[in-house]
C-alpha cells in the first residue's frame, strides 16, 4: 500500500491476536516497528519473527510507568502510525459488575488511550508531517452486549473520541479513524461458549468468524496514503453481521 513503506508505526497490545497480525502485515508492507505490550518480549516470540526492524517495550499503558516507558522509546523520531490496539475485558452482568471491574476496564481500554493518543499527537503536529491513529472499537459500541456494561462504554467512547481527534486535528494533516471488528477468531473470542460462536458464524452473512489478519488489513488501508482522505470514521469489519 502506497506511503507505509519506512513509516515508523507504534502498535499497542502487539502480542496478541490482531495486534500481531498487525503487526506482521505493518512489517510485510516495509514499515518500522514499535511494539508494545505488558508481557516481557521474551515471553511473546515476537523477536523471532521481527528479526529486524523492530523495537519492543513492555509496558501497562494504563499506567503512568508504562506510558513513560512508551515516550521515551518514541526517541527524537516519534511516529507516524498509533494503532491503539490494547484492550481487556472483565465481563460481568451490570448488577455483578464490581467498582473495579469498571474501572480497570474504562482506564484500558479508554483513558489509556486518549492519554496515549493525546501524546502522539502532539508529537506529530510539533514534527508537522502529519500522521495517522487508529483506535479499536467494536461492533457492540452500536448494539450493546450482555455482561459487558464496561467494555460496550469503552468502545462507544472511542468512537465519539475518534471523530472529535479528526476534527481537532485535521488540519496538522493528522487522521484518526477507528476499526469495528465483529466476532474475530483470537483467543478472547475463543473465551466465549462454542454454541454462542456457532451463532454468531450462523448469522453472519460471510459465514465465518473475522480472522485477525482481515482486521490489520483495515488498519493498514486506513494508515496508508489510499486512505488520505478518510478520517473521522468507524469501520465496521464484520462479515456482514450488523447489516
Amino acid at each position: 500500500m502506497r506511503g507505509i513503506h519506512g513509516k515508523r508505526v507504534l502498535i499497542t497490545g502487539a502480542a496478541g491476536g490482531i495486534g500481531r497480525a498487525t503487526a506482521q502485515r505493518f512489517f510485510d508492507e516495509g514499515a518500522r516497528l514499535l511494539l508494545c505490550d505488558v508481557r516481557p518480549l521474551a515471553d511473546t516470540g515476537l523477536q523471532a519473527v521481527f528479526p529486524e526492524r523492530m523495537e519492543y517495550v513492555a509496558a501497562d499503558i494504563a499506567s503512568e510507568a508504562g506510558l513513560t516507558a512508551v515516550e521515551h522509546a518514541l526517541g527524537k523520531d516519534g511516529v507516524d502510525v498509533l494503532v491503539n490496539n490494547a484492550g481487556i475485558t472483565r465481563d460481568k452482568s451490570s448488577l455483578k459488575m464490581t467498582t473495579d471491574d469498571w474501572d480497570r476496564v474504562i482506564a484500558v481500554n479508554l483513558t489509556a488511550v486518549f492519554r496515549l493518543s493525546q501524546l502522539i499527537a502532539r508529537r506529530m503536529k510539533d514534527a508537522g508531517r502529519g500522521g495517522v491513529i487508529l483506535n479499536a472499537a467494536s461492533v457492540v459500541a452500536h448494539s450493546g452486549n450482555f455482561g459487558q456494561a464496561n467494555y460496550v462504554a469503552t468502545k462507544a467512547g472511542l468512537i465519539g473520541l475518534t471523530k472529535t481527534m479528526a476534527r481537532e486535528l485535521g488540519r496538522a494533516g493528522i487522521r484518526v479513524n477507528a476499526i469495528a471488528p465483529g466476532f474475530v477468531d483470537t483467543p478472547m473470542a475463543r473465551a466465549v461458549p462454542e454454541a454462542s460462536l456457532a451463532m454468531v458464524t450462523e448469522r453472519t452473512p460471510l459465514g465465518r468468524l473475522g480472522r485477525p489478519e482481515d482486521i490489520a488489513a483495515a488498519y493498514c488501508f486506513l494508515a496508508s496514503d489510499d486512505a488520505a482522505y478518510i478520517t473521522g470514521q468507524t469501520h465496521v469489519i464484520d462479515g456482514g453481521w450488523t447489516m
